[in-house]
């Protein structure tokens, strides 16, 4: 054999020691990735059952998404038929067209990738298919050190890719994909991308704003169309000529949706915007409420720890989250495992109360405090307060602010910090109609939010106990504190119906007739307490009137004839069958309203009277489901017997009496009314049930009232009680609170999809109901004595 062909030979034998060496080296490389040996490597288990981090959604009763609960990533999963066919075709043609020929790999894509790097033409785009790009999102890269990492973890992506291929079906990649990639502002998901960009559902969305998306898959940091538009645009029209170039769509349709604007609609996700805020934030931590533990509570905080260790034990809704755990023993996190939690609220009732709210507040209340502050001494404090009253409550004020904090954690003394709150600084405050960038001091900033008024609102259905309005305050991004269910204030007036409960349970009537004079109370010390009404009336004065008419009226003196005729823990007994677990003092002054209780609790105790007397704890979620869509758990209020039924029809007498003749009037369009207002509601033709609420100082201003079909109340007032009108004729319940209510039935009443009709309602009346309440009728009959001396 001649040396040329020993050579040859040679050469030959080394040439294929080589390549079979490089194919064994790159086999036993992927066999080493493929089997976890060069790091991680996600098992079969990871593939088939992915971590995907979904946001709870909570929906409406009536159908709309309400808001989402997440930390991470606002994703929300959405079905394939649910995707539009356009959007996975702009898909398919701009991020991998030969989708459906590989099998995770496109080797004619790494070797268009190959040559533009050799030619300097990068133009011919990326190798990385859909499954690699998806495999990249579900198991992230690391920070790598060096060029050989990096390629390590590119042929790691391979290897996922090819595995992803077996375990899904194309539309399943598609549909991971477009539900899992993150499109910014926290818009994770092509569900959250519709929404937040376009305000839409993703099978809503049309070929131009679908191509808009798939164009921000290249870089979403990059083209981000809240910061860039004219490059989202251009980006957008890339897409729309890859769709043509590949036959998806005509170049005349092309040309035509190039013309197109982006139409964004952008909604900004932030969880101090959006529908019902406070309820949000109130449902957030209820569910995740942990078991309450008196140490974790403050020494002043007594009475918060035995409500919460109350609702724990007897509410399934509070602590849901740690009381219920997933299949895999872990507690339900609301943030990361995509429950849907269907509340109780009905968004047009919600929208009609957050606009019945502003509507009075913006348009009548405050201007009208405004306008009359400056006859103060020190606005918007009264005048009752002298100057180191204001000063101590400024200071306060002052600590409880984010600056103070802020400059304690600092080092700062308090001396410095109130130096610094006098400092003009630039600002942005919050004011009726929108926010307002401004120069001011901290502390002129302090006194300009505490002269706000603010009011809270809930309507609950009368039969069911459903919550169907919630509204915490005027604006929950500036007053973040919860009015419903979190503040408690005194209740004035409101009180006095549980007063004239217990009358009515011991056999009196609304037409019962007692004496108009003062009642005088011998207190534990000796003293003597004796209740003023603030506008006796002369012509009553001294004869003998109807509890109807004192209720109506609103006259402490009748309150409290009533309340010598038993005592006042029984009143506190009323009131606990009736839902109020607030702490009430057994006093003889209780009839006042002194008691400091939750708007929620009243609503709930004023419902029972048109619900025969059965109470129903308001309640505000029907059922929680898992990401799959099964149920997990159903809801149901508590419910009990509080009073008879006799008892509660006679207590709608009385509180109709309040509507019709009393302190509620201004519902019916009385003449008296229109004279003293300026903005008008209309008159209600239906029964309403109802009380006003003022009181000392007319620092706050109630009214609940109730229908056949819902029940409704109000509360108003400052953040601080030595702020507030200096005559009663503004500051009390029927000016304050009062117009809210009617407002907002207004437009209830006016939506006719919700179906409230006045003519056909009417309250229930008992089966076996015989007593006469036409007092008039009952006055003849009966030929009453006209001076209480008769009546002994």
């Amino acid at each position: 054999m001649s040396e040329t062909k020993r050579n040859f030979k040679k050469y030959i034998l080394v040439f294929w020691s080589v390549v079979v060496a490089g194919l064994l080296s790159v086999f036993l490389l992927f066999f080493l990735i493929a089997n976890g040996k060069l790091g991680f490597m996600p098992s079969f288990e990871d593939l088939e059952n992915p971590q995907n981090i979904l946001a709870s959604e909570i929906f409406f009763e009536d159908g709309p998404t309400l808001d989402k609960y997440f930390n991470q990533e606002n994703r929300t999963y959405v079905n394939y038929e649910n995707l539009p066919p356009h959007l996975i075709d702009a898909l398919i043609a701009t991020e991998d067209v030969r989708f459906y020929d590989h099998s995770g790999i496109d080797f004619r894509g790494l070797i268009r990738v190959v040559k533009g790097i050799v030619t300097g033409d990068t133009s011919s785009g990326g190798g990385s298919t859909l499954s690699q790009q998806l495999a990249k999102m579900l198991f992230p890269r690391d920070r790598f050190s060096s060029k050989t990492e990096l390629v390590l973890r590119k042929f790691k992506e391979w290897v996922i890719a090819v595995k992803l291929e077996r375990s899904y079906t194309k539309e399943e990649i598609i549909l991971m994909y477009l539900n899992k990639y993150d499109y910014l502002n926290n818009a994770v998901g092509i569900r959250s991308a519709a929404d937040v960009y376009f305000n839409i559902q993703p099978d809503s969305l049309q070929l131009h704003q679908a191509a808009m998306l798939v164009g921000m898959a290249k870089n979403s940091s990059l083209f981000n169309p809240v910061r860039r538009p004219e490059m989202v645009l251009q980006r957008r029209n890339v897409v729309l000529n890859q769709m043509e170039k590949y036959g998806y769509i005509t170049d005349e349709v092309a040309d035509s949706v190039k013309q197109l604007p982006l139409d964004l609609e952008y909604q900004k996700v932030d969880y101090k915007l959006g529908p019902a805020p406070y309820l949000r934030e109130y449902m957030r931590l209820t569910l995740t409420a942990k078991k309450p533990e008196r140490g974790n509570y403050a020494s002043w905080q007594e009475q918060k720890y035995i409500e919460d260790l109350d609702e724990w034990e007897n509410n399934p809704l509070f602590g849901w989250c740690n009381k219920n755990t997933k299949p895999n023993g872990e507690p339900y996190d609301i943030y990361t495992d995509g429950l849907k939690i269907y509340t109780t609220l009905d968004s047009r009732m919600q929208k009609y109360a957050v606009a019945a709210v502003e509507q009075h507040l913006r348009h009548d209340l405050q201007p009208l405090f405004d306008g009359s502050m400056k006859d103060l001494k020190n606005p918007p404090f009264a005048d009752n307060m002298s100057e180191e009253e204001v000063d101590d409550l400024l200071n306060r004020e002052i600590r409880k602010s984010e600056r103070y904090r802020v400059m304690h954690l600092a080092g700062k003394n308090f001396n410095d910090i109130k130096k610094a709150f006098n400092q003009p600084v630039e600002m942005t405050v919050f004011k009726w109609g929108g926010e307002v960038d401004t120069l001011m001091t901290p502390m002129d900033s302090v006194k300009y939010y505490l002269r706000f008024f603010r009011s809270s609102f809930m309507a609950m259905d009368t039969e069911s106990g459903k919550v169907k309005a919630y509204v915490g305050g005027p604006n929950y991004k500036h007053f973040m504190y919860d009015m419903v269910k979190g503040g408690k204030r005194q209740v004035g007036s409101t009180v006095k119906p549980f007063l004239y409960t217990l009358a009515m349970q011991n056999g009196l009537t609304p037409c019962t007739k007692v004496p108009y004079v003062s009642q005088q109370f011998i207190q534990w010390d000796g003293t003597i307490y004796e209740p003023k009404d603030s506008d006796v009336d002369p012509e009553m004065d001294g004869k003998m009137v109807t509890l109807k008419w004192g209720l109506a009226n609103s006259k402490n003196r009748i309150s409290a004839w009533v309340l010598k005729q038993y005592n006042p823990q029984a009143v506190v007994d009323v009131m606990k069958h009736l839902g109020i677990y607030s702490p009430v003092d057994p006093v003889n002054s209780m009839f006042l309203g002194v008691s400091d209780v939750t708007l929620y609790e009243m609503v709930g105790a004023f419902n029972t009277f048109a619900n025969l007397g059965v109470f129903i704890k308001p309640y505000f979620v029907t059922k929680i489901e898992d990401r799959h869509g099964n149920v997990i758990a159903r809801f149901v209020p508590e419910r009990h017997e509080a009073i008879d039924e006799q008892t509660a029809y006679l207590m709608l007498n009385l509180l109709e009496g309040v509507i019709n003749e009393g302190t509620g009037i201004r519902l019916r369009g009385s003449n008296l009314w229109r004279e003293r207002v300026t903005k008008e509601y209309g008159e209600f033709s239906m029964p309403i049930a109802g009380k006003t609420g003022t009181t000392q100082n007319h620092s706050d201003g109630w009214f609940i009232g109730t229908t056949p079909r819902l029940t409704a109340g109000v509360w108003t007032g400052a953040d601080l009680r030595s702020i507030h009108f200096k005559t009663i004729s503004s500051g009390q319940g029927a000016n304050m609170a009062l117009p809210i209510w009617g407002y907002f039935y207004k437009q209830v009443l006016a939506d006719k999809t919700i179906g409230y009709n006045e003519e056909e309602m009417q309250f229930k009346k008992p089966l076996d109901f015989n007593i006469n309440l036409d007092c008039d009728e009952q006055e003849q009959k009966n030929n009453s004595p006209e001076d209480f001396n008769d009546f002994f």
